[in-house]
């Protein structure tokens, strides 16, 4: 069960079928189910392509966002990756068992110096690939804050503008074309 308080929650037949129907949900969506339909150990399907891993020398991950965690233990347990990187929310706790994955916690809606870190490590990191290798990367929503490399701007600055934004009732398509213009990775 995914919905820990379920037993709790589920105090008459409608809350019971309704919490059913939400867990029901949350099984389909979750990246262990979601992602084997287009990993498997020798091959990626992407649209209509699929990619033959056996023609890479190594496969690393690069996750940002909220589900990266779960992204990445997903890709992982199908796919022998070598290392990676992931990036989730502060406060989120890592199930990532081992040493391979770096693990950041950075800041959620706002940036913080760690945004910055886990930004330059992720660029370091990319930078040392060789054209043999693949990257893959797994993206999920609160991606663009987590990742934050400020372009001319203070990092205190593009938390000023983040709240600014947070208190204007800004869309995240409003959001993310405002940070693309702040920053020197996205875009």
């Amino acid at each position: 069960m995914m919905i820990q308080n379920f037993e709790e929650l589920a105090t008459t037949q409608k809350k019971k079928d309704t919490l059913e129907i939400l867990e029901s949900g949350l099984h389909a969506a979750s990246p262990e189910n979601f992602l084997s339909k287009f990993v498997a150990k020798d091959k990626i399907i992407v649209e209509d392509e699929t990619l033959n891993l056996d023609k890479f020398s190594a496969i690393y991950t690069v996750a940002f966002g909220k589900a990266a965690d779960s992204m990445t233990r997903a890709v992982n347990a199908i796919v022998p990756v070598k290392a990676g990187i992931v990036v989730i929310p502060k406060g989120s706790r890592s199930k990532i068992k081992g040493k391979k994955f770096q693990i950041f916690n950075s800041g959620h809606p706002k940036p913080n110096q760690t945004s910055i870190k886990a930004a330059k490590e992720v660029i370091k990191f990319l930078q040392n690939r060789r054209d043999s290798e693949l990257v893959i990367f797994l993206i999920s929503g609160g991606a663009s804050a987590l990742l934050a490399l400020p372009e001319k701007i203070t990092l205190n600055d593009k938390i000023h503008v983040t709240d600014l934004l947070l208190k204007s009732g800004a869309t995240i398509q409003e959001f993310n074309c405002i940070r693309k213009h702040l920053s020197k990775i996205k875009g």
